[in-house]
């Protein structure tokens, strides 16, 4: 085989790319194996029926050539009108262009913000890909620790030590640890990303599973609408994880450039898939509310019982995780995740997957019904008990 591209081959930077114990469990499933998987953001629920129809009678109705690579006019339409009213800042159809899922909009960001050899700077603990996806740009991908202490939302000491970049790459409410940004930290960030004459890149899917407070896009804030670029997607707000979805927001001019973007990639998505987006939106907060519902809920209960049985659960507001504390039992997340898997059928996302500040955490996906959510957290409890009452090794510093 020829030469593989230095780009390719250093994508996840050598090392694992996160996704090991989810594989894992996902086999020992496919084996007939009865594993509880509280790994992965994929709702036990399923898409509306009333989305999949207006989807089927797209698709049936001939809407299954080449779409608008922008995205259709009703659907980006659609996205403008709902992050105007979310966020109050003017948005119209030129400032969105539709992506295959968040994931999508993120390479595109990084795409209009770096050159390749640019840093570009994402917060630590992060989802999984962001590494990976700054990467594919050609651009440096550099992490600002978020510690624990500080529920794990950058101080100004930690973005003001950071280096000289192009992008600084935030989520809120966050992926893995349910923090919600402040007002007041998001003023904090927005005055370094001026100061810097840097972009901004707000991953903001989760933005409708807030419990606590509320949601502040920094594209909000004074001098930030021409230096912020927002992803989005219907993935998390309307159980559309499957269908792709996405979009990017920001300034016309970034948008025209990512529109040559997805002429050059995707090429655009399905028009039946982007009817149906259309309709989902429509629909407006009502069915928001619905898909976020169980989520709000099992939160609460998991928090609860974690409580009870005295596991220190990392304080959050948002989103369909909660995150453990497990360094009492002198474990990795890893070595934990690992273990529970295998002793107990119970799987878990370890804090490693998301970056060196979540060690010795584990991730908790609130994915499966309220009984068997409520049946694993005790497992879960009890599992850190034996171990923690047999461990001898200090806790791991964060």
């Amino acid at each position: 085989m020829t030469r593989l591209s230095h780009r390719i081959k250093t994508l996840t930077d050598g090392g694992s790319d996160g996704w090991d114990i989810y594989r894992k469990s996902r086999a020992m499933k496919d084996r007939g194996m009865p594993v509880i998987e509280l790994t992965i953001g994929e709702h036990d629920r399923k898409t509306d029926p009333a989305i999949l129809k207006t989807m089927h009678d797209s698709a049936t109705g001939g809407h299954t050539g080449y779409s608008t690579i922008p995205g259709t006019d009703g659907l980006r339409d659609a996205v403008a009108m709902r992050i105007a009213k979310m966020t109050g800042v003017a948005t119209e159809r030129h400032n969105v262009v539709i992506t295959a899922g968040g994931q999508a909009a993120l390479l595109a960001a990084h795409m209009i913000a770096c050159d390749p050899g640019d840093a570009a700077l994402y917060i630590d603990p992060y989802y999984a890909t962001y590494p990976g996806t700054i990467r594919a740009t050609g651009a440096k991908a550099v992490a600002v620790t978020a510690r624990a202490e500080r529920g794990f939302q950058p101080s100004q000491l930690d973005l003001q030590e950071a280096c000289e970049a192009r992008s600084l790459l935030i989520n809120s409410p966050n992926n893995p640890t349910g923090a919600v940004y402040s007002q007041t930290k998001l003023q904090e960030i927005a005055k370094f990303i001026r100061e810097r004459d840097m972009w901004l890149i707000s991953d903001e899917v989760y933005d409708t599973q807030v419990w606590n407070g509320e949601h502040v896009s920094p594209r909000a804030l004074p001098g930030m609408e021409a230096r912020t670029l927002v992803a989005g997607s219907l993935s998390k707000s309307h159980a559309m994880t499957g269908s792709r979805i996405g979009w990017l927001v920001g300034p016309e001019e970034a948008i025209t450039h990512a529109i040559n973007l997805a002429t050059h990639t995707t090429y655009g998505l399905p028009g039946f898939l982007q009817d149906a987006g259309e309709f989902a939106l429509q629909q407006g907060s009502a069915l928001e509310d619905v898909i976020a519902a169980p989520f709000r809920r099992r939160h609460k209960a998991v928090n609860a019982i974690f409580s009870r049985e005295n596991l220190n659960v990392v304080p959050s507001v948002a989103t369909m995780y909660v995150m453990v504390d497990i360094r009492g039992t002198g474990m990795t997340g890893t070595e934990f995740a690992e273990a529970l898997l295998d002793e107990h059928l119970v799987a878990v996302m370890p804090g490693e997957s998301f970056g060196k500040a979540a060690a010795g955490h584990v991730r908790v996906a609130l994915t499966v019904d309220d009984a068997t959510l409520e049946q694993a957290a005790m497992v879960i409890a009890e599992f850190y008990r034996n171990r923690s009452g047999s461990s001898q090794t200090a806790e791991m510093p964060v």
